[in-house]
C-alpha cells in the first residue's frame, strides 16, 4: 500500500484544464439537451464529479474549454450558490442577492472559456492556455466524460520528476482508444485507436508543460492533439507514462452512464474515495 502523500498548496497547485467542447455523438440519447460533461450523475454533472476529483489534491483553479452548447455551462456555474441554497431577492432600482446558509465548499475559481463549436481537442487547448497564469509552468488537462480515482498528487510528481512536455496517465480499459507503447516510464510510441482490446491507453488526466503548447500546438481549430502532436512528442521523448492501476470509466454510451450512476447511488463511486 502507497504511502498518502499531503495534497498540493492550493496556492501555488497547477490549474486544470477540461475539454468541456464536443458534442458526444455516441451517447446522442443521452446528451441531446446537455452537453457530455453536463450530464448528471446522481444529482451533479459530470464536470462537477472531474473538478471535485482534482480538488481533494488541491487544485482550486479550472479552465473549461467550451463549445458545444456552451450556455449551459455558464447557466450552470453562474447560478452555482443559487442552487444550493436558499435566497431573498431585492428587486427594484437597488436590486441585490442574499445567499442563506451554506454556500458550498467549493472555493473554486472556474473560467468559462469559448473555444469554438468545431474547435478540435489540440485547437482548444491553445485558445483555453490564454488563461494560463504568467507562474503557470505546468497545467493538467483532461477530458469531461471520465471518471477515475487517479492520485493527482503522485501524477504531478512524477511529471516533474521525469521533466518532460507532456505526462499521460496510462490505463487498462476495455479497448477501443488510442494505444501507448510506454518503455521505463517513457511513451516510445502512440497509436489512435487500435483493433486491439489490449495494452495501455491515455485515460486523460494528463500533465502539460508550459513548452509542450508552444511547441506542438498552433491555433488550427482542426488540430486534433492525440495525433500529430502527441505523436510527435513521443518522438522527440518528450512524452512520458504514469501508470494507473485502480479505477477509470469513461462515459461515452449510455450503459456507461448508467453504470456511473449506479455506483454513486449505492455510495459505491471509487473516484470520490479521497473527497473531504
Amino acid at each position: 500500500m502507497p504511502s498518502v502523500i499531503p495534497p498540493m498548496d492550493p496556492t501555488t497547485s497547477p490549474p486544470a484544464m477540461i475539454l468541456c467542447g464536443g458534442q458526444g455523438t455516441r451517447i446522442r440519447d443521452v446528451t441531446e439537451l446537455l452537453p457530455k460533461p453536463m450530464v448528471p450523475v446522481g444529482p451533479h454533472p459530470m464536470v462537477w464529479h472531474i473538478m471535485k476529483s482534482f480538488a481533494a489534491f488541491g487544485v482550486r483553479r479550472f479552465i473549461l474549454c467550451l463549445g458545444y452548447k456552451r450556455e449551459v455551462f455558464t447557466d450552470y456555474f453562474l447560478n452555482y450558490h443559487a442552487r444550493a441554497t436558499d435566497v431573498t431577492l431585492r428587486l427594484g432600482k437597488e436590486p441585490s442577492i442574499v445567499y442563506h446558509g451554506n454556500h458550498g465548499e467549493e472555493d473554486w475559481e472556474v473560467t468559462l472559456a469559448d473555444t469554438g463549436d468545431r474547435t478540435m481537442t489540440g485547437g482548444r487547448v491553445i485558445r483555453g492556455a490564454k488563461y494560463l497564469r504568467p507562474g503557470d509552468q505546468d497545467f493538467f488537462l483532461t477530458y469531461g466524460d471520465g471518471l477515475s480515482d487517479v492520485d493527482v498528487t503522485r501524477l504531478y510528481q512524477h511529471h516533474r520528476g521525469h521533466d518532460r512536455a507532456l505526462t499521460v496517465t496510462a490505463v487498462h480499459p476495455s479497448g477501443r482508444f488510442g494505444e501507448m507503447k510506454v518503455t521505463a516510464g517513457a511513451v516510445t510510441g502512440f497509436h489512435e485507436k487500435p483493433q486491439t482490446e489490449e495494452g495501455l491507453i491515455n485515460g486523460g488526466y494528463m500533465v502539460l508543460r508550459r513548452r509542450f503548447v508552444d511547441k506542438y500546438l498552433t491555433a488550427d481549430q482542426d488540430l486534433v492533439l492525440e495525433q500529430a502532436p502527441m505523436r510527435s512528442a513521443a518522438s522527440d521523448g518528450q512524452m512520458s507514462a504514469y501508470v494507473h492501476q485502480g479505477f477509470w470509466q469513461c462515459m461515452d454510451t449510455q450503459r456507461e452512464h448508467q453504470l456511473l450512476t449506479q455506483m454513486w447511488e449505492r455510495g459505491d463511486a471509487p473516484w470520490t474515495a479521497r473527497w473531504a
